[in-house]
């Protein structure tokens, strides 16, 4: 049994399943694709004899065909009873992909950095474009002109550490370019975006170890 509903309907359907009288096969197994809940949500079925798990891709799916196709090949995260981990590392393997295990309480840890990976991206990219919109850009166009500069920090990612990835002005210590753009930032009455730029850049400090001391007593007084 594969339960791939949104996470607040799972107990829904865990209840549902355990109104049934069904003529179960010796070992039931029914795992769950939520990515932040872990094999625990499914106890009640546990407690009727069900071995239970979770079992959640790292892919962003945002329409079902494309969706689909990013599946295959993915990572998942599995977790749960043995057996049920085992069917679960079979289903992955039959899509082309790769699995791997956590400790189930750190589930919604895990969840949350796929989500700063993908769907926080996304909300840096669209602040990204509110800031080209302020420089006079239609939003389409300015997709189209920063996707390509996405695309090449990604492909720096596959095969670099975040360090080495780094480039830009913090990677290089611009004192001067950063004060430029917090000015600008502030001058177009940008908060969201000046907020991020801000804890983003200290991060970036991090990761450069250049300048840093200079360039971090300029992010917190402005």
């Amino acid at each position: 049994m594969l339960i791939a509903t949104p996470d607040d309907q799972i107990a829904k359907v865990v209840e549902w399943l355990n109104s049934l009288e069904p003529v179960l096969p010796q070992q039931p197994i029914a795992l769950h694709t939520s990515g932040a809940l872990s094999a625990k949500v499914l106890a009640p079925l546990k407690e009727k004899g069900w071995t239970v798990g979770s079992l959640h891709p790292l892919a962003s799916v945002s329409e079902p065909r494309s969706g689909a196709l990013a599946l295959r090949g993915a990572y998942w995260c599995v977790e749960g009873d043995p057996p049920a981990v085992r069917t679960g590392k079979q289903l992955v393997r039959d899509l082309e992909g790769k699995s791997f295990s956590i400790a189930s309480n750190l589930k919604p840890l895990y969840h949350a950095a796929a989500v700063m990976t993908a769907g926080n991206v996304v909300a840096l990219f669209d602040v990204a474009l509110e800031m080209l919109g302020r420089c006079g850009l239609k939003k389409k166009e300015a997709q189209q002109i920063l996707f390509p500069l996405l695309l090449t920090a990604v492909q720096n990612l596959e095969d670099k550490d975040p360090a080495q990835a780094l480039t830009g002005t913090f990677s290089r210590g611009d004192v001067e370019t950063v004060k430029r753009h917090l000015a600008a930032l502030k001058t177009n009455k940008l908060p969201d975006a000046l907020d991020l730029y801000r804890l983003l850049g200290k991060r970036s400090l991090q990761l450069s170890k250049r300048n840093g001391p200079r360039i971090t007593r300029l992010l917190k007084s402005r």
